[in-house]
């Protein structure tokens, strides 16, 4: 067997051990090990074994990991995030479909402190979806919002899956936090026009609520919400401003939201203890996936499976950018039908990133468009993790069709969304081209 066919199995026996159910970093890490010892010998599989694990876990870039966990969890659970539904509510409530429109600009705020697409859907499958369903809107309307909404996690920044990108693309953190954003509003403001066209041909989705709110009522909803917009301000103006790093951003988030949960009397041992534990938990398990992956990616290398593909797909493309990122993106579509977003980034890009530096596709741009797309397989079926965490939630109130059914309508705006980045690259590029960051 040559070099090439063994880097096809090596990739078939990866996508068995994930579909039996075996971690994603166990997977890639067991059948890179053998591969290496099949190709150059065990005793140069035991050597990267050993050198890969200290050489990442010591990088400096990944403390950037624990850090924002941290942060977004001492957030939640010192309330941080609290009245952020109910602030979008009274200053949306004229527009059609004003809780769906609330949950959206709610879940891009959340998505600021948590960085992470899963918990902000579940944070809102228990905040708003029951209330939209009290105000009997359209049950595929609702939990599709809500598991829409939730991907915001990953494209506004800070992002854990654009930290990783950044680690493995081996470019600025930074300068991709900040490409996200733009991107990020571009995607919240396309899923509140749908909300708003769709209830607007359709009141039965939506019924208006009538409720008037008053100043003082308005007054008090902002008064409850400041805690997380001065977290998300210090956090990302420091980033843009080129105060700190990203990676320096982490520390300085998660101690900025331990001292304003601390002036607001909401943090206490048992709430620090628990956000520690779980930030622990986070990182140990997406440490485990990198460490596997990077084995898996010292394996493709020296099967030369990613030059023989580069090579391939330039002569069926003609050597287009254009054809190679549409070709791509169908790639990645395809796998967010059957992986979770971590999982298909890094089996892929140890692939995909040889033959893009080789057309010099811009990295900050591509991994936004990377990112978009790991997004809409977040509630692509069989597997849409956000729709399944929904389901969790909402027990037997509502089927699983309906909530993919809902979604769907948003997969479709992400798609729009999708061809106009690809389309025009300085959306995602004009802000990072302004501010000489690391």
């Amino acid at each position: 067997m040559d070099r090439i066919q063994l880097g096809l199995l090596g990739i078939g026996l990866v996508m068995t051990l994930i579909f039996m159910r075996v971690p994603i970093g166990v997977a890639m890490g067991l059948v890179g090990f053998g591969g290496i010892a099949s190709l150059i010998s065990l005793s140069a599989a035991i050597g990267i074994a050993k050198a890969i694990p200290y050489r990442l876990i010591g990088d400096w870039n990944l403390s950037a990991v624990p850090m924002f966990l941290l942060m977004g969890y001492i957030a939640s659970a010192t309330g941080l995030t609290n009245g952020l539904f109910a602030a979008a509510r009274i200053f949306l409530a004229r527009v059609p479909g004003a809780l769906a429109s609330a949950t959206v600009v709610a879940s891009a705020l959340f998505a600021s402190a948590s960085g992470s697409s899963v918990a902000t859907s579940a944070a809102f499958s228990r905040i708003s979806i029951p209330e939209m369903l009290k105000a009997r809107y359209d049950p595929a309307l609702a939990t599709g919002c809500v598991a829409s909404a939730g991907t915001l996690g990953s494209l506004i920044p800070p992002s854990i899956l654009m930290i990783v990108f950044g680690i493995m693309a081996d470019t600025s953190i930074s300068r991709i936090f900040m490409a996200g954003v733009l991107p990020g509003l571009l995607s919240a403001a396309m899923f509140i026009g749908l909300i708003t066209i769709r209830v607007w041909f359709n009141p039965a989705l939506a019924p208006r609520d009538e409720t008037v709110f008053t100043s003082a009522e308005k007054k008090a909803a902002l008064l409850d919400v400041w805690p997380l917009p001065v977290l998300i301000a210090g956090v990302l103006g420091g980033i843009f401003l080129g105060i700190f790093t990203a990676t320096e951003a982490g520390a300085i988030g998660a101690v900025l939201a331990c001292l304003i949960a601390w002036t607001r009397g909401t943090l206490t041992k048992a709430t620090f203890r628990q956000a520690v534990i779980e930030t622990a938990e986070g990182t140990a398990a997406i440490f485990i996936i990198v460490v596997g992956a990077a084995i898996f990616a010292r394996f493709m290398a020296y099967s030369q499976l990613p030059n023989v593909m580069a090579e391939t797909l330039i002569a069926y493309t003609g050597g287009n950018t254009l054809a190679v990122i549409i070709a791509i993106a169908i790639v990645f579509l395809i796998l967010g039908c059957i992986l979770e977003s971590i999982s298909i980034m890094l089996l892929t890009l140890p692939l995909l990133l040889p033959l893009l530096k080789s057309l010099d596709v811009d990295m900050i741009w591509f991994g936004i468009i990377v990112i978009k797309l790991l997004e809409i397989g977040l509630v692509t079926p069989p597997v849409g993790m956000n729709v399944y965490v929904i389901k969790s939630s909402m027990g037997d109130r509502v089927a699983l069709g309906t909530i993919f059914r809902g979604a769907a309508w948003f997969v479709v705006a992400d798609l729009v969304t999708l061809a106009i980045l690809i389309a025009f690259p300085i959306i995602a590029l004009w802000l990072p081209n302004q501010f000489a960051v690391r």
